[in-house]
């Protein structure tokens, strides 16, 4: 079985919280959001994992201490391209499937990841992309598709056009890639765009360039793999678990 290994994004501030406290740091039932992301990948026996930090690192690496991950340093936010080079220490030697997780996606099943490894894998893909579609998908990155349904590349909503603002499949920001390949990817990033930062996305374009295939999948429920960015965000979510767990 080829190896499967993790890389959690964990570094940034998360100004929209209106709090100090760094974004994955915030709680549901009284555990760090970046808890529940290490709860999946030590379910399916992922390794190495390794956790992105940056702003606020000491207090993440605390939260996770014991737990079965390893650091890696993003000291300025430079976006999550920059985030993915700096675990390339933390994953010398790896060769296989890296799933690229959000710290701030606690909720995302086991077995929904294993569906990610699973086409992936199946798929003979280079890089899958999980994916959902909304009623309303403002503010989110979104999905482009060729005539054939071949997944072309993903748009920043920051920098789509009004038709690509249509579509209305978009981009959860949790990924399966063939590792090191990515690496090699990340080096034709620039950070030409609004935000003048290097998008893990654009990995995308360049290796459908390359001529290698690029797969994603919708999942089921697009509340499992929403994100946290507001505190009605977090409240969302957690009643979202709450209903789920049945508690």
């Amino acid at each position: 079985m080829t190896a499967r290994a993790s890389l959690i994004l964990a570094a940034g501030k998360g100004t929209r919280m209106k709090s100090d406290l760094a974004k994955v740091l915030h709680a549901v039932d009284g555990r760090a959001l970046v808890e529940y992301v290490v709860d999946t990948v030590e379910a399916l026996g992922l390794a190495p994992n390794v956790v992105v930090v940056g702003h606020q690192a000491d207090r993440v690496r605390e939260v996770l201490r014991g737990r079965p991950v390893v650091f890696a340093d993003q000291p300025e936010q430079l976006g999550t391209g920059d985030a993915v080079r700096r675990a390339r220490r933390a994953l010398r030697g790896f060769q296989g499937h890296l799933a690229v997780l959000c710290g701030d996606v606690p909720f995302l099943r086991p077995s929904t990841l294993q569906e990610l490894f699973r086409r992936h894998e199946e798929g003979g893909f280079d890089a899958t992309i999980l994916t959902a579609v909304l009623d309303d998908a403002a503010g989110y990155g979104r999905i482009l598709r060729g005539p054939g349904g071949e997944v072309t590349g993903i748009v920043e909503h920051r920098d789509a056009s009004e038709e690509q603002r249509q579509v209305r499949e978009i981009n959860t920001s949790t990924y399966c890639f063939s590792y090191p390949l990515v690496q090699e990817a990340l080096a034709e990033v620039r950070d030409e765009n609004s935000q003048g930062e290097y998008y893990l996305t654009d990995t995308i374009a360049v290796l459908r360039a390359w001529g290698r295939r690029v797969g994603a999948w919708a999942a089921p429920d697009p509340l499992e793999v929403s994100g946290v960015n507001t505190p009605a965000q977090l409240r969302a979510l957690a009643e979202y678990y709450h209903r789920r767990e049945g508690g």
